[in-house]
């Protein structure tokens, strides 16, 4: 998981427009990105290449193969400008929040659709790349319930909103460290079982309520701690802190959500959180991101 660095300043407006003032000086730099240890061939490997400037293509000089730093991305067929990709990425880099679509629609001069496409390409990358990192060490583990209230629905366990699992690692010294956040279709062990292996170390303590559907699945693989009281008072202070933020964040930036992306927005939210101390470079870590995610179609997010 990302380090905790301090002491930099974020890459500001100025700078960046200058940095990247060109289409040219953003495909150089995707280029380096997609490729950091020079251009390998997609198809054979081999590394000698040549610039068809004209159709903005990368020819093997072996095979003749042509590509781009944008195939087989979530920049994948684009059709707007990889500047126009760039400032989306800065201007969600730069905002601690999150931006909204209709923001970033009125920022990037789009169409609120093309900014609505952009913004979930770039929380896809998001969550993909902290798909790679597993919490360790002492881990607070919780549910929660996300999305517009609903007619008739009741709080608590037994709600019709989506239910998210929810895991945040804590330091040596019991500070906030990472987090991680599923949207689940029940709490069932099973189900807890399988979100907490894809993302606690099985070496970790896990601190959860004293609720009977994670006592069994927390055991098998883990030393698992529960308060009995089902109050979960201090032990899970960091989580439950974490937890209202985000849904005060929902409210404030997207005014609610639609169940069927919420995934997509935590994403986002852990990511920004696993980053906070690396403000002075979340553009390019998120560029990072960006480079080395996989297409996500218009037809996934619609259908």
């Amino acid at each position: 998981m990302a380090g905790v660095r301090s002491g930099d300043k974020p890459m500001g407006f100025v700078a960046f427009s200058e940095k990247y003032a060109t289409e040219e000086a953003c495909r150089e730099a995707l280029f380096h990105k997609r490729w950091p240890h020079g251009f390998e061939c997609l198809e054979c490997g081999r590394r000698g290449y040549i610039i068809l400037q004209k159709r903005n293509r990368i020819q093997c000089n072996s095979c003749k193969h042509q590509t781009s730093p944008t195939v087989g991305t979530v920049m994948h067929k684009t059709h707007l400008p990889i500047r126009t990709w760039f400032w989306a990425i800065y201007l969600v880099a730069q905002d601690k929040r999150g931006i909204s679509a209709m923001s970033l629609c009125k920022q990037l001069k789009v169409t609120y659709k093309t900014a609505w496409y952009l913004l979930h390409r770039i929380r896809e990358a998001m969550g993909k790349r902290d798909e790679r990192y597993l919490l360790a060490g002492i881990v607070e583990f919780d549910d929660s319930y996300f999305g517009g209230p609903r007619g008739g629905g009741k709080r608590g366990r037994g709600t019709k909103k989506s239910k998210v699992l929810i895991a945040l690692s804590k330091t040596a010294g019991g500070k906030p460290q990472h987090l991680k956040m599923q949207v689940v279709p029940n709490l069932r062990g099973s189900t807890i079982g399988a979100f907490a292996a894809a993302t606690i170390h099985q070496n970790s303590t896990i601190q959860s309520d004293a609720a009977i559907n994670y006592r069994k699945a927390l055991s098998a693989k883990w030393l698992h701690q529960y308060e009995l009281s089902g109050a979960c008072g201090q032990s899970l202070a960091w989580l439950h802190t974490v937890i209202s933020n985000v849904k005060a964040s929902i409210q404030g930036t997207t005014h609610g959500l639609d169940s069927k992306h919420l995934q997509r927005y935590l994403n986002e939210v852990c990511y920004r959180f696993n980053r906070r101390f690396l403000e002075h470079s979340l553009f390019e870590h998120l560029l990072t991101a960006v480079t080395n995610s996989l297409p996500l179609g218009l037809d996934v997010l619609t259908g």
